[in-house]
């Protein structure tokens, strides 16, 4: 099941938090106050006409399919050592969410054991641009999504992140791009961007010895002996559901107004079962509403990490940290909401080997009091 708050639209101006952003998916009046506004904002002529994007959806469907890699990576970058270490080993990506998302998983060997890394592609149709969001077995903290586009055959997709405790500028390239090859380049730079240090170079060649091209050939990793048993605390979710949803409108301005949704949800294990991915879609009178959530296990705090995306935003936002109790799951997050932060929390448990719940809920006094404000009834499809 997937955690609702929904990430702001491309107008980062007016600082929404996620579940703003999802209230107003439900009253297009709203949608449209807060979204004009921030539009005139941001031209300096409103009479200028609007630059025609190129439609770029289909701009990653190159790097669906099984490739072996070998990889370079630079131990220092910044400081001009030419030190580096090897790794081989094989990445498959394939489309999930009907196609609308990549999910890249990476299996890799070197002089330092195994390393193994996850990836979510999206593309924001507003901008016109992809985000990738990416998290590795040895860390797996989410970090600043690369954000960028397709020119010219080539990706250039930049984000913020620290290196040696200090603020860097990461840039992610891919080119060279060929029917059964392709080439990964990320560099840093310390400098705002005036010059780059080579980081992380990937060559990348299609196994063609692979069956399935679709991404499909390590899409269930084996789980690891040394696996954490919390880790599986998600098992209860796995497997397609019928959903029932009620969402209130307006949380805490003391409304009583509930809109009803009904339909679907799909949890698959990813990532050797350090992840899962939650596809949610639903329709009623509070509208329809496509969600993807991915939630993964970090073994180092023993802790949940909720994410997710919408098809009108494509980039995952803030994610909720939590962990399980006596079978409850909850996970919390701070976001702006109308220009206050408000404390949110996502709960989710089993009600019966069959049936789950799940709601979620604000609170505007940091804990002390909860509103809950959408709540999902689960029956499974498929009885085990």
């Amino acid at each position: 099941m997937t955690k609702m708050t929904l990430s702001p639209s491309d107008q980062p101006a007016l600082q929404l938090s996620r579940a703003t952003y999802c209230i107003a998916i439900f009253t297009a009046a709203l949608l449209a106050c807060i979204a004009v506004p921030s539009r005139c904002a941001a031209a300096d002529d409103t009479n200028a006409p609007a630059k025609a994007l190129r439609d770029g959806s289909h701009d990653f469907d190159f790097n669906v399919g099984v490739w072996h890699t070998h990889i370079r990576r630079i131990l220092d970058p910044l400081s001009g050592s030419p030190d580096f270490i090897e790794l081989n080993g094989t990445v498959t990506v394939r489309k999930v969410w009907g196609g609308r998302a990549e999910l890249e998983e990476i299996e890799t060997d070197g002089p330092k054991g195994r390393w193994e890394g996850l990836s979510l592609f999206l593309y924001n149709p507003q901008s016109h641009q992809w985000s990738q969001s990416f998290l590795n077995s040895q860390r797996p903290d989410l970090g600043t999504p690369l954000i960028g586009e397709f020119r010219d055959g080539r990706a250039d997709l930049f984000g913020g992140d620290t290196f040696k405790g200090k603020s860097i500028i990461v840039r992610g390239v891919w080119s060279d791009v060929q029917p059964d090859s392709h080439r990964y380049v990320e560099s840093y730079s310390d400098d705002g961007g005036q010059t780059w240090k080579e980081s992380f170079h990937a060559d990348l060649t299609r196994d063609k010895r692979a069956a399935q091209q679709d991404g499909s050939a390590i899409s269930d990793l084996p789980q690891t002996d040394n696996t954490p048993a919390d880790d599986q605390e998600f098992a209860f979710d796995l497997g397609e559901w019928h959903t029932q949803s009620k969402r209130l409108l307006h949380p805490l301005t003391g409304s009583n107004t509930w809109v009803e949704m009904d339909g679907r949800t799909n949890v698959t294990k990813v990532w050797g079962g350090r992840a899962n991915l939650a596809e949610y879609d639903a329709d009623g009178s509070g509208g329809h509403i496509t969600l993807l959530s991915l939630r993964w296990f970090n073994p180092v705090t023993h802790e949940w990490n909720l994410d997710f995306a919408t098809p009108q935003v494509g980039m995952l936002g803030i994610p909720g940290i939590g962990t399980f109790k006596d079978g409850r799951g909850d996970f919390y997050d701070y976001e702006s909401i109308g220009g206050r932060s408000l404390l949110v929390r996502f709960s989710i448990w089993k009600t019966s080997s069959d049936t789950a719940q799940s709601e979620q809920a604000f609170s505007d006094d940091g804990g002390k009091t909860w509103e809950v404000n959408w709540i999902n009834h689960y029956t499974r499809l498929k009885p085990n």
